[in-house]
């Protein structure tokens, strides 16, 4: 799997890069690849998430330029913005399998956070990854002519206030955390890049 990193990218012009990388993996013309990135602050909403798990008005984060965006993935509300990790597995599938492929990223956030020492893990029932009872990284993705596309963000130094405006992917009383606030700070985002990469290099392989 190929990595690529853009940097800081908005929400929109994000999506535009991933349709225009589900269409050329479709036609064989380039590797399954992962695109890293962050994002500007924006709100998004899964296929059927529910506008009532946005507590605040529109009015208001439109006043403070922040965005939210109606997308083709699975899953509810969530948050992006400076600090938090973003990627985008563009994956061709040979044998559609969404749950397990959720599985998988999972997995590979588990094994990354590991080699910072964070303790993170599953909850029953509930798609991302946690540590305890708080959630530190959101997943949702689509598939599109048998290429997957949207995937995860992972919370590394963002200001987790941010969440507190959602109920976040739909769930009431579940709260989020970052790397930062379970270890009192964090390493560098170069450093949880390469891990994360790593990882999903070696967990996402046998798709294809």
């Amino acid at each position: 799997m190929e990595t690529v990193w853009l940097g800081e990218v908005g929400y929109r012009e994000a999506l535009g890069l991933q349709l225009s990388h589900v269409d050329r993996r479709a036609r064989g013309e380039i590797p399954d690849t992962l695109l890293l990135l962050t994002h500007p602050h924006v709100y998004t909403l899964g296929r059927a998430g529910d506008e009532a798990n946005l507590l605040v008005p529109r009015e208001t984060l439109a006043s403070e330029g922040i965005a939210v965006e109606r997308v083709g993935r699975g899953g509810d509300i969530t948050y992006h913005g400076p600090g938090q990790l973003v990627g985008y597995p563009i994956l061709r599938m040979e044998r559609p399998d969404v749950h397990r492929f959720l599985r998988s990223i999972e997995a590979a956030l588990i094994d990354a956070l590991a080699e910072f020492d964070v303790p993170a893990g599953r909850v029953a029932g509930l798609t991302g990854v946690w540590v305890g009872e708080r959630k530190i990284a959101s997943i949702g993705v689509g598939v599109r002519k048998w290429v997957t596309y949207h995937g995860f963000a992972l919370n590394v130094t963002t200001d987790l206030s941010f969440f507190r405006r959602i109920h976040l992917c739909g769930l009431k009383g579940r709260d989020a955390t970052s790397i930062a606030e379970v270890k009192g700070g964090a390493p560098a985002m170069e450093a949880v890049r390469g891990a994360v990469a790593t990882a999903c290099a070696r967990r996402l392989e046998g798709f294809s």
